[in-house]
């Protein structure tokens, strides 16, 4: 199968960075050694729609060493690592449809071309592969008998496929796996985001006043690494009993247009649309810094934003400064898409060991069990889901208590009491 990558000569680099994730990623390398042994996942077609990162790169050897048909394309048109790309198609043989910053029509047709393999179970970052499933199914989606879904937005549009009674096959959550989002998106998101705009500005965070727009797991884990560099941490919500969390872990809470007279970043984290807007804009200082760190580039209204301007320009890589009518200078990390794919590297292999065996063992239950599911999103198992916790400790070093015989008596009465 041909792929699409940008230079096949960038694979040594790329090689020399999956292998320095895969050193990080001791749980998943446990797992690619057991199904390189057992090939439970022969004759599975698996098209996958992901950032094209080492991380990435190490799932997708996994998931061909378990014996699987791997085509990879990117979830993102910023995210593409190059030198990754070049080396799963030189080193691994996995076909490849990913440039880094292609155009919308170039990240569509890489889309249909990873589904030309006529895949059995999607992997999704997004559910945009899903997406063109549903749009196209009778070109797409005959074979495909499961799924799964690595991020919040991606579950989000699921839910809402299954809702209306159109999901046509069986998808797993690995997002809403406590394995992935209590760790992946709090410290993952955390740090990698931090990493974004520290490599895209070089400007200090202690002292400034930083901005977190939604105070789910992701924004929980930004505010804390916001306000552990000595920022003056605000959040903004919509819901009631996150905003209440925001105000008990320390955080100023105030509504978005009364944060943006005061705030110097501005980060988006809600997988929402819309959510910093023109009247925001026109109240934000000269130099004030607007990234985001959802899925889509939807949350930031660019067209507004260049409505409001006399004129844009780049003046650093990842860093575009819209200069308004009125003067005032604002700038926007990574074109609005995510920042820490946009303008650094991602999470850290370290965390994503956690995240990318969810999506490898939950691609070896389909391969069991995606016949004998009804067409609706899932939760990975919670015995799958401790287990992936047990091993990270133990690769850790860390040991657990465990209970007495009569403390496990104890905890199955309801005799006892005072």
């Amino acid at each position: 199968m041909k792929s699409d990558v940008k230079d096949r000569s960038l694979a040594r680099q790329g090689g020399l960075k999956i292998a320095w994730a895969a050193a990080q990623m001791p749980v998943l390398l446990q797992v690619r050694a057991r199904f390189a042994r057992t090939t439970p996942l022969k004759g599975l077609r698996v098209a996958c729609c992901l950032h094209v990162t080492a991380e990435t790169a190490n799932l997708v050897i996994t998931l061909k060493a378990g014996g699987a048909q791997v085509a990879l394309c990117a979830s993102n048109p910023l995210s593409t690592q190059d030198d990754i790309a070049a080396s799963l198609v030189k080193d691994s043989g996995i076909p490849v449809f990913a440039i880094r910053g292609e155009g919308r029509a170039t990240y569509y047709r890489h889309i249909t071309s990873v589904l030309a393999i006529q895949p059995h179970v999607t992997m999704d970052d997004g559910a945009d592969l899903v997406s063109t499933i549903h749009k196209h199914p009778e070109q797409f989606g005959t074979r495909v008998v499961g799924g799964t879904e690595e991020t919040t937005t991606g579950v989000i549009r699921l839910r809402s496929l299954e809702a209306h009674g159109r999901l046509r096959y069986p998808i797993i959550a690995v997002n809403d796996a406590k394995t992935k989002q209590l760790f992946d998106n709090r410290y993952g998101t955390g740090q990698s985001t931090i990493d974004g705009i520290l490599r895209a500005t070089n400007r200090l965070l202690a002292g400034s006043h930083f901005v977190v727009c939604g105070y789910g797991w992701c924004g929980k884990g930004l505010a804390q690494r916001a306000k552990g560099m000595g920022a003056q941490v605000i959040v903004t919500e919509v819901d009631s009993i996150r905003a209440l969390e925001a105000v008990m872990d320390g955080f100023r809470v105030m509504p978005l247009e009364q944060a943006a007279a005061i705030g110097d970043v501005f980060i988006t984290v809600t997988g929402c649309s819309g959510v910093i807007a023109e009247r925001h804009f026109r109240r934000m200082k000269d130099g004030a810094t607007i990234a985001n760190a959802g899925h889509f580039d939807v949350e930031i209204d660019l067209k507004a934003l260049k409505r409001l301007s006399r004129g844009v320009q780049r003046v650093r890589p990842g860093v575009e400064q819209y200069t308004l009518k009125t003067g005032r200078r604002l700038n926007v990390l990574g074109q609005g898409r995510l920042v820490n794919l946009a303008c650094a590297e991602g999470h850290p292999a370290n965390v994503m060991d956690l995240s990318f065996c969810n999506q490898a063992l939950a691609c070896e239950y389909l391969s069991r069990s995606a016949r004998r599911l009804a067409p609706k999103v899932y939760p990975v198992p919670d015995a799958m889901d401790r287990n992936i916790a047990s091993l990270k400790l133990k690769a850790l070093g860390v040991s657990l208590d465990r209970l007495m015989p009569e403390q496990q008596r104890y905890l199955a009465s309801w005799e006892l009491g005072t």
